[in-house]
C-alpha cells in the first residue's frame, strides 16, 4: 500500500465538538419540531406545551437545549418568557443547504414553510423579502 505523501493537519477538537453539538441539536425530532415552531415567531412555553401536545417540562428542557447550543433567544415580559430563533436567516440557509442534501441523496423531504421564509416580527408592517437561495458549489 503506498502512502500517501500529502500531509495533513490534526484535527481541530473544540470545532468538532462544537459541530456535533450543533448538530445534535438539530438531530432531535422534538427540538427540530420547536425549531420550526420557533421560526413563525415568538412563543411561550405554555404555547408550545399547546402546540405539540407534550409536558411543560419536556418543552423547558429542549429549549434548554437549544438556548445551550445558541440557537434561540429568550426575551422575559412581566411573568412570561418569550422564546425566539436566535439567528433565523442563518437557520434558513441551514436547512435550505439540508434540504438541497436529501434531495441529491434521494429524499424529497421538506420542513414547513416557516423555515422557507423570512418570519414577520408581530410589530413589523413591512412586506416580507423573497428567500435566498443558498447555492451548493458542485464537484468539478
Amino acid at each position: 500500500m503506498a502512502m500517501s505523501m500529502l500531509q495533513t493537519e490534526p484535527l481541530d477538537e473544540v470545532a468538532t465538538a462544537a459541530y456535533a453539538h450543533l448538530f445534535q441539536a438539530l438531530a432531535e425530532p422534538t427540538r427540530l419540531t420547536l425549531v420550526q415552531h420557533l421560526a413563525s415567531g415568538e412563543h411561550r412555553v405554555r404555547d408550545l406545551v399547546d402546540h405539540l401536545g407534550l409536558a411543560q417540562s419536556t418543552v423547558s428542557k429542549h429549549l434548554g437545549f437549544l438556548l445551550e447550543c445558541g440557537l434561540v433567544t429568550l426575551r422575559p415580559e412581566g411573568r412570561s418568557t418569550w422564546y425566539s430563533l436566535a439567528e433565523p436567516e442563518l437557520l434558513r440557509h441551514l436547512t435550505g443547504a439540508a434540504e438541497r442534501i436529501l434531495q441529491a441523496t434521494g429524499t424529497d423531504a421538506v420542513l414547513c414553510t416557516h423555515l422557507r421564509q423570512p418570519h414577520r416580527h408581530r410589530d413589523a408592517a413591512a412586506p416580507l423579502p423573497a428567500p435566498v437561495p443558498v447555492p451548493i458549489p458542485e464537484d468539478g
